[in-house]
């Protein structure tokens, strides 16, 4: 599978894209589970339009990856093809701010991290990234998820030692980012509206908002015919504020307003509502 991998990186990324979105057909007719979390999720969300294009997508987001892992960072920086919301990134940096980037599933999740640990500020420095990082269950997955990810993209186990590091890394006015709709385990987060149904979710992220970070909503989104990616910053439409709960809450609608900006790339397939195990049902 590594020497699979290690082909597929050097295939034009359009190539990548046009097996990614067979693939994602593929993956559809195959799985019934899968077939069934698609479509429940998009229905619920009212946008069954993007149906189609979200199941190609999905198989794209697949096929891109070996690209994304193993090419030179200065390859995949080239692959950025636009930038938009910058601006919101420099006046954090300009104000010695901590920066938590929150990006969903949704676009190319994988790139966003690596552009901004390798992308410097206007003043020439670049800015380190502390990223949340979960192992992946293929051990030999682990190496070239790792691998080309440059000395300034930082890795933060998803557990009590990780938390510390992100938290460590804001304080001293650096980044830190992760997914702010993964499915936490027990213990890590509480039921909370999305898309008007009570899913899990993290209270990692507010948490981490209360030392006064600048928060960004982040995403990459795949360009049509494989020309690339244009990656968004959008601050938070309003700052954090009430308790726990709320905070959570608000969170959860800021994912929901960058995802209607490009319903047809988030992962509609990804099981958002599922209960971790030992974890209490919703009230």
């Amino acid at each position: 599978m590594v020497f699979l991998f290690r082909i597929l990186s050097r295939l034009p990324l359009p190539v990548l894209h046009n097996l990614g979105a067979a693939m994602g057909w593929l993956i559809w007719l195959a799985s019934p589970t899968y077939r069934r979390h698609l479509h429940e999720n998009i229905a619920l969300a009212g946008m069954g339009h993007a149906r189609n294009a979200a199941i190609a997508e999905a198989g794209k987001g697949v096929a891109e990856l070996p690209k994304i892992w193993l090419r030179p960072q200065d390859e995949l920086m080239g692959r950025v093809a636009r930038v938009s919301g910058w601006e919101h990134v420099e006046a954090a940096r300009a104000a010695g701010k901590g920066v938590l980037y929150l990006t969903p599933h949704l676009g190319c999740f994988e790139i966003t991290a690596q552009y901004l640990a390798a992308r410097p500020s206007a003043d020439g420095g670049i800015h380190p990234i502390t990223v949340l990082y979960r192992r992946p269950r293929q051990d030999w997955l682990a190496p070239l998820m790792e691998q080309g990810r440059g000395m300034h993209l930082k890795l933060a186990p998803a557990d009590l030692g990780g938390v510390r590091r992100l938290m460590k890394a804001l304080k001293h006015g650096e980044a830190s980012g992760m997914l702010p709709d993964q499915v936490p385990g027990n213990g890590e987060g509480i039921w909370s509206p999305f898309f008007g149904k009570p899913a899990y979710t993290m209270t990692l992220a507010a948490r981490l908002a209360e030392g006064g970070a600048t928060v960004l909503m982040t995403y990459a989104e795949r360009l049509h015919y494989g020309a690339g990616y244009h990656i968004h910053f959008i601050p938070l439409s309003q700052p954090l504020c009430g308790d726990l709960p709320t905070r959570v809450a608000q969170l959860n609608r800021e994912v929901e307003t960058i995802i209607r900006l490009c319903p047809e790339q988030y992962l509609w397939g990804y099981n958002r509502y599922k209960r971790p195990a030992g974890a209490p049902g919703p009230q």
